[in-house]
């Protein structure tokens, strides 16, 4: 398999991001890297997927920038009384597949210039994490939408507890956009479930 980055993205915060970037670094075993956490602390992302992970090929790549406050990264940083220069982010080298970990949905800010979307590069294969919570349709066609204004191209969409019969149908047919899995309501997820969400997917995702 040629060694892509992965572009994990979602339509809103609190949608399953993490989850899902867990998933495709298991499925691929490849790298994660989550290049802004905000809300640093005992339980950041990074450590979360760690726990999820259950190959020895994933690396855990260190963060580029770490802010305490669960706020927006330029929010985050102002309590801090920083700014933030978008040239801080510096992907990690690896001779292995990454998957980028995104904070919160396309647009959020990381200072008064840029947002979270001016860390995708344009060979990334992005994928999108929807949730079914009412206005994910138009939240997940919006942020299809800002991708395209931007000469970017969604490789796929996971969605994470989408129980309203015709969400998915409806989006499918508006964009064409792939589906490239769903996840269901885990009581307790774990190391193995996601391994068995990898292996249902694995197939999908070595086809982007």
């Amino acid at each position: 398999m040629d060694k892509q980055h992965y572009f994990i993205t979602g339509i809103s915060t609190d949608v399953g991001k993490t989850i899902v970037a867990a998933i495709v670094a298991q499925a691929l075993k490849a790298d994660y890297w989550k290049p802004i956490q905000t809300g640093a602390g005992e339980h950041g992302d990074a450590r979360e997927v760690r726990s999820l992970i259950s190959n020895d090929e994933t690396a855990i790549h260190p963060e580029s920038i770490v802010l305490k406050a669960p706020m927006s990264p330029h929010a985050a940083a102002m309590l801090e009384n920083i700014t933030l220069d978008i040239k801080q982010v510096k992907r990690p080298e690896t001779t292995n597949s990454l998957v980028i970990e995104g904070a919160g949905g396309l647009l959020v800010p990381i200072n008064n210039k840029h947002t979270i979307m001016d860390l995708i590069a344009p060979t990334d294969k992005i994928i999108l994490v929807s949730a079914g919570y009412l206005g994910s349709i138009n939240h997940t066609l919006l942020s299809l939408e800002v991708l395209k204004n931007k000469g970017l191209t969604c490789a796929g969409i996971i969605y994470n507890q989408v129980t309203l019969d015709g969400t998915i149908e409806v989006i499918e047919a508006m964009t064409g956009i792939p589906t490239l899995g769903q996840l269901e309501k885990e009581t307790n997820m774990n190391s193995h479930v996601i391994s068995r969400y990898a292996a249902i997917m694995r197939d999908k995702l070595l086809a982007l």
